[in-house]
């Protein structure tokens, strides 16, 4: 089976995780969402050769973030053009959160699953305020993630892990293109096998639509989380990050 490409990803990533706005010069996409998530308040580059006049693209878009009270943010994938790292180096754009992006070919078989799992559309109540508690978001950020997942265009579903005693003590969002986005376990939970459980079951979710291939975004930090998809049959496939603004917040 072909293997997925970085073109692939990350548009089923853009897809998987709309924006509320954007705005596009040539091959750049600029995104906002009221500042929830980096993936969308950002800048991105979707074709590696498009590198034209990249600072003064550059500035216009950091000039559009600032209009609408969000850092300006650079993500920077294999995508990006060279020369919009040159400038992105010479105007002093600090680097932070590195991150990789895994992927895996689909299983012929589901993951077993120890604890019961269940399946809503991402606009569920019940799901948002599972999954809200469990990340600790206040109302607004709840607001926002709402408006989010109400965007998505692909089949999804957000999907509760659930202790014996019937609490939910893991969450994740899964797409039908096989982008899992969101995961989470109750601080209380971790180490118990509950993030194991919730990823099987998006799988199994993502598996009965038909997907041939899955990708997931991890930290690079973020050792149990990379442990546990490695465990699941992910292996990594591009580094990214990001960069922003030196003079963001100084007047």
């Amino acid at each position: 089976m072909v293997p997925l490409s970085v073109s692939q990803i990350e548009g089923a990533t853009l897809t998987a995780w709309p924006a509320l706005r954007q705005a596009q010069d040539g091959l750049w996409l600029w995104r906002y969402a009221q500042g929830y998530t980096k993936r969308a308040n950002s800048i991105h580059c979707l074709d590696p050769s498009d590198g034209g006049y990249a600072e003064l693209r550059l500035i216009r878009l950091a000039e559009l973030s600032k209009r609408h009270h969000i850092p300006p943010v650079f993500r920077v994938t294999p995508l990006t053009a060279p020369e919009i790292v040159e400038v992105l180096d010479g105007l002093l754009w600090e680097e932070f959160e590195p991150s990789l992006v895994m992927a895996m070919e689909m299983p012929n078989e589901d993951f077993p699953l120890d604890f019961q799992a269940r399946y809503f559309e991402p606009t569920d109540p019940q799901w948002i305020r599972a999954q809200a508690q469990m990340s600790g978001y206040d109302q607004p950020t709840i607001d926002v993630a709402s408006q989010i997942l109400g965007h998505i265009a692909c089949e999804a579903r957000g999907v509760l892990v659930y202790h014996k005693a019937g609490l939910p003590v893991a969450a994740a969002v899964a797409s039908g293109i096989g982008i899992y986005l969101n995961v989470v376990t109750h601080p209380n939970a971790r180490g118990m096998g509950y993030g194991r459980a919730v990823m099987g079951a998006a799988l199994n979710w993502v598996r009965s639509k038909g997907a041939t291939h899955s990708a997931i975004q991890v930290l690079a930090s973020n050792t149990p989380a990379l442990n546990l998809y490695g465990s699941l049959g992910f292996g990594e496939v591009y580094p990214y990050s990001y960069r922003r603004a030196p003079d963001w917040g100084r007047g």
